[in-house]
């Protein structure tokens, strides 16, 4: 069974990357800013989601502070490289920062289970937010002479590096013993333990792994922007966007957050040029809908449909 999962797991892990490795030329071969803009954006986001699945996806553990860690990534990275610090460095040390602090609060906030430990979670971001936003109120610009060496091709190469690393360590997870570890854990943690799985530490490792990919992606989004809010990373809405990706794809697979993200960036970007003043609310439509419908996303209806044909 798991020599199985491996090799279904290393065949999704060696598409995604063929498709990722076919975006490289894109900055060669399209000057339009707007479309390198749009695949910036799902390529950050397929890191964004994929974090937030190796916590829910897996180890079933739905985390709704999510955004703390984004945030605590960019603002160490962003510190960090606008002081001169190159910014794979920064980023890998907003990373660090995000773990080390995920693992801080970790075992404390795995007493709590089920909805009380998402509630905690999200209380926890808040908090966080709200202290970021009031000890540094004022906007986060970059030097001028940083603004005009800025180049979105840059941006881009990083973010889809940052996408395949992303999807090969969830890959490497997954099909591991600690992965099935996880996903003991998420159908019935007490039937887990009673045979052996040591849920504390998978569920710890889960959190460093989520949290140090959510770090990273915030690390890309502080490299990305001129100019913001140093709380605007930290805002419930990064949470939200990496759980409705990740449950539009499929939660709990490989390649359902990718698709998910592909799916979200390109129709959010879409309904908010074509309906600018109802794009919010046509898309909550669609989710609803394809909740109610695909409860297992995109994963499962595309499994659907292959059995029909198969019939």
């Amino acid at each position: 069974m798991r020599h199985l999962a491996k090799r279904h797991e290393l065949r999704w892990a060696a598409g995604i990357l063929l498709a990722l490795a076919a975006l490289a030329p894109l900055p060669l071969a399209v000057r339009r800013e707007d479309v390198l803009n749009t695949v910036f954006l799902v390529l950050l986001s397929i890191t964004l989601a994929q974090s937030w699945n190796v916590l829910a996806g897996y180890a079933g553990q739905v985390n709704l502070g999510h955004a703390a860690f984004v945030g605590l990534g960019a603002l160490v990275a962003r510190t960090l490289w606008i002081g001169g610090t190159p910014i794979v460095l920064a980023m890998g040390a907003g990373a660090l920062v995000a773990a080390a602090f995920a693992l801080a609060i970790g075992a404390a906030a795995f007493r709590l289970r089920g909805a009380y430990f998402a509630i905690g979670t999200l209380a926890l971001g808040e908090i966080l937010r709200t202290t970021v936003n009031n000890v540094l109120p004022e906007i986060s610009t970059l030097p001028t002479a940083t603004i005009g060496a800025y180049r979105l091709s840059h941006r881009y190469y990083l973010a889809l590096g940052l996408a395949a690393v992303s999807v090969v360590a969830v890959a490497a997870l997954s099909a591991s013993r600690a992965g099935l570890g996880m996903q003991a854990i998420r159908e019935d943690e007490e039937a887990a333990e009673a045979s052996g799985v040591g849920a504390l530490r998978l569920k710890l490792t889960a959190l460093a792994l989520s949290t140090g990919l959510a770090g990273l992606a915030g690390g890309l989004f502080a490299y990305y922007h001129i100019s913001y809010y140093p709380s605007h990373p930290f805002s419930p809405h990064w949470t939200f966007d990496a759980l409705l990706m990740t449950f539009i794809g499929g939660v709990g697979t490989l390649h359902g957050p990718v698709l998910g993200a592909i799916l979200y960036v390109v129709l959010k970007e879409y309904l908010a040029v074509r309906w600018v003043d109802f794009h919010l609310l046509i898309f909550g439509a669609l989710f609803i809908a394809i909740v109610l419908l695909l409860p297992g996303g995109l994963v499962q209806a595309a499994e659907r449909a292959r059995r029909l044909v198969a019939r």
